[in-house]
């Protein structure tokens, strides 16, 4: 039986066509996560699509860390409005060990790069509204908050891809972290930080955390 050079032409144009499915799926799957973010960055309809699968990757984070990033515990960090790239290097340094918390560790390990992607930029793209008014305590803590960390974590508090967002962080999780900071407990560890904090002393600690869980 004869094939006509039209079906045979349709044949190799529909080949063609999966094959070239298939690599651009491959692709996909090939990027990592900080290259989707990349992408993103420069692509609306992508960054858009990402944040939507962001609200659904981020299931089980929200049992703590809140549908919309806000924390449901005092004790655990707000994700809403951090850099996407400083929440994804946190989410290699759970995976790395870097950050010592197994129960974050194993749940991090279920993630693929799509997901660490739109997890972040979820939260990311999330607004933060301050946690209480200013106490009596939050004047001096600017004062402080400008001598000791705005260097790096910016004037307004609002971080960026290197460093976190202060600005409306849980109070408890605050003082948590500066004091391991300060002691050294081995959960973390900055030299830098363990300076600032050194220097900032833990007398003042109460006064930086009024001012920046206060704070939008």
């Amino acid at each position: 039986m004869r094939i006509s050079q039209s079906r045979i032409g349709s044949f190799v144009v529909r080949f063609l066509t999966g094959c070239s499915l298939i690599c651009a799926a491959a692709s996909a799957a090939a990027e990592n996560a900080a290259e989707l973010l990349a992408r993103a960055a420069q692509d609306t309809a992508l960054h858009q699509t990402l944040v939507a699968e962001g609200r659904k990757a981020a299931f089980f984070c929200a049992n703590c860390h809140g549908e919309a990033g806000i924390s449901k515990f005092s004790n655990v960090p707000n994700l809403a409005g951090q850099h996407p790239a400083y929440l994804l290097r946190q989410i290699e340094a759970f995976l790395s060990g870097a950050r010592k918390d197994e129960f974050m560790q194993g749940l991090m390990k279920v993630l693929n790069e799509r997901e660490k992607a739109s997890i972040v930029l979820m939260y990311a793209s999330r607004p933060v509204p301050p946690l209480h008014p200013p106490g009596p305590l939050a004047a001096d803590g600017a004062r402080l908050y400008q001598q000791h960390c705005a260097r790096c974590h910016l004037v307004d508090a609002h971080g960026s891809k290197d460093f976190p967002r202060l600005a409306g962080q849980q109070t408890d999780y605050l003082k948590i972290s500066l004091r391991r900071y300060l002691t050294q407990s081995g959960e973390r560890f900055y030299a830098p930080m363990t300076a600032a904090v050194t220097q900032l002393g833990e007398r003042n600690i109460d006064a930086v955390v009024d001012y920046l869980s206060s704070r939008p």
